[in-house]
């Protein structure tokens, strides 16, 4: 959520760096909101500072023994008076915060601009795609010649959108998640956790807007529950509503976990294979740090995230997102993409994110600094990476001719020093 004081102090080049992004903010919805705000509590502080003077004037003539039950009265009439003012501007208060929950945030000022991903910019790129002596199939083809890719029964448990995973294909996906857990918890820093696969309301809220996003999101019917669409939801509240100390931060959370997106808004978009599922895992990592470290630790966690690939032997490529291409909670974007040989393109594998102040707002989320005054702490997060999509990269990259997949040799250990899997028998 945006700081209110940047709309009442700039509110003109507020709208200018949000129209940057395609958003359109109605300063005069905001405008009147404010007059509105500014009207209550002037006659508020006027009714407050006439009641105060009728009480001492009250005080006065009863210390006189004079009659002061006319004074009394209007006393007693003011205060019912001032009982509707509050319920008045707690109405106003809300319409304002309201109106704040479903505004983006603001692009960092190197944040390139442009209106959709076609503008987004090269950062760096790593790695050269494989020069293949053989016709190249997807992941599909070779997961389904492994024995281990089955969207059939998949369609028949749960419909379209669903994957179910066999033999070594399963354990490939499993081995992967423990190696990017292990990398980042011995090398990277940061701390295993587990979380609830399940957010309230308040947390979806907290990480982005409940109100602009809810069809995204699968909801536990008849229960204020939703099934996280990413580890970031219930990870990053777990300082919702805390004051840290400094010496706590950063703090740095890794979680694996499945993730469910109803995908609303992407019929008929990449309907073959594991690409854009329903339900799929990721190991997502968090940190929580003070204002002056984010930008380094947005740089620090996206190198973590591309470690990965480079320890995989993945080509990949890093992009600077434009402000028309980044998400609602984000101030800049880094997006990482894989190669996928059978797509002939670079696909997404990881976004990372700082949000700065804009999480930590709607969260509460704050700490103590130097001076001992609470400040709001930000908020960074990325993926560490996408399972299924490493998955479908190695199975695309490592194909060999006679329909057996290479074992990237990081991998290996994790897969009892296997260095192929094939289909079995």
């Amino acid at each position: 959520m945006l700081d209110i004081q940047l709309l009442r102090s700039d509110l003109a080049g507020v709208a200018q760096r949000l129209a940057g992004r395609g958003f359109t903010l109605d300063t005069a919805a905001f405008e009147a909101l404010e007059n509105e705000r500014k009207k209550v509590q002037t006659d508020t502080q006027d009714l407050q500072a006439r009641r105060n003077t009728l009480s001492k004037q009250v005080g006065q003539m009863k210390a006189k023994k004079e009659d002061a039950s006319a004074l009394m009265a209007e006393v007693n009439a003011q205060a019912e008076q001032l009982k509707t003012l509050e319920q008045q501007l707690n109405d106003v208060q809300q319409r304002l915060n309201d109106f704040l929950m479903v505004i983006p945030n603001t692009p960092q000022a190197s944040v390139p601009s442009g209106k959709s991903a076609d503008d987004n910019v090269q950062l760096r790129r790593v790695g050269e795609p494989r020069q293949f002596d053989f016709t190249v199939k997807d992941h599909v083809d070779v997961g389904a010649a492994l024995g281990g890719l089955d969207f059939e029964t998949a369609n028949k448990l749960a419909g379209a959108r669903f994957s179910v995973l066999k033999g070594s294909v399963a354990r490939m996906h499993r081995a992967l998640a423990q190696f990017m857990l292990d990398v980042h918890t011995t090398e990277h820093g940061y701390t295993e956790v587990y979380a609830p696969y399940l957010v309230s309301a308040d947390c979806a809220n907290g990480v982005s807007s409940l109100a602009k996003f809810k069809e995204d999101l699968f909801k536990v019917e008849g229960r204020d529950l939703y099934l996280i669409p990413t580890a970031e939801y219930p990870v990053t509240n777990f300082v919702k509503n805390q004051i840290l100390t400094l010496n706590e931060l950063p703090l740095k959370f890794a979680c694996h976990s499945p993730c469910f997106r109803s995908e609303a808004g992407s019929y008929g978009k990449d309907t073959r294979g594991m690409i854009r599922q329903h339900q799929f895992d990721k190991v997502e990592m968090v940190q929580i740090v003070t204002p002056e470290k984010s930008n380094a630790a947005h740089e620090e966690l996206t190198a973590h995230a591309e470690a990965i690939l480079k320890k995989l032997e993945l080509p990949f490529r890093t992009m600077t997102l434009c402000t028309g291409d980044m998400g609602f909670s984000s101030a800049k974007t880094y997006d990482i993409e894989v190669w996928l040989p059978g797509q002939n393109a670079y696909r997404e594998i990881s976004s990372c994110s700082n949000f700065e102040a804009f999480q930590a707002r709607r969260m509460q989320a704050r700490f103590r600094n130097a001076q001992g005054k609470t400040e709001l702490v930000h908020t960074i997060n990325g993926s560490g990476l996408a399972v299924g999509r490493t998955l479908v990269a190695i199975l695309e990259n490592y194909q060999n001719a006679d329909g057996s997949v290479s074992v990237p040799a990081a991998l290996q250990p994790y897969l009892g020093g296997a260095q192929k899997i094939a289909a079995a028998g």
